[in-house]
């Protein structure tokens, strides 16, 4: 898998102060896309260990109180991706139990493979669709146009 971008500090992409990472590879090359950069899975950097350690490293440091991890791109769920990002949102809940993990994906939550769901397994919200330029609206929050949905995959316990 590679990415194209990584803020280790970021309160746009997800509630709170945030890591988020930006993966290459998406073959839905929605219209009006505004990360076209991101849709070649081979452009960008290679994700490799130390980087998955990064992520690891800064939602642990306690200088600055980070809420969770973002991921986004591309699509974190593009087939070649789905390895990768299964190792890090495993780790994360493992290593770091107390962050939430937002994903965006094109990839409806209904139509996902088996794979694509293992990883969703481990996603506290999911943010699905396309992106739909006719259906975009500035004014949402977490998402560009009115055909996304925002799942909130938290399962409440109120026993």
């Amino acid at each position: 898998m590679n990415y194209h971008q990584y803020f280790p500090t970021d309160v746009i992409n997800g509630p709170g102060t945030r890591c988020t990472l930006f993966v290459s590879g998406c073959e839905h090359q929605c219209r009006g896309c505004y990360n076209q950069s991101t849709w070649d899975p081979r452009s960008g950097h290679e994700f490799n260990k130390q980087m998955e350690d990064q992520i690891i490293a800064d939602l642990k440091d306690t200088r600055i109180k980070r809420r969770g991890l973002s991921l986004s791109g591309g699509d974190p769920l593009f087939p070649a991706n789905i390895d990768a990002i299964l190792s890090l949102v495993k780790r994360v809940k493992q290593e770091c139990p107390d962050k939430d993990i937002w994903l965006w994906s094109g990839y409806q939550l209904e139509q996902m493979s088996l794979l694509q769901r293992q990883v969703i397994s481990f996603v506290d919200v999911l943010v699905d669709g396309k992106f739909e330029q006719d259906l975009a609206d500035p004014s949402l929050k977490w998402r560009g146009s009115n055909n996304q949905i925002i799942h909130d995959l938290v399962q409440i316990d109120e026993s």
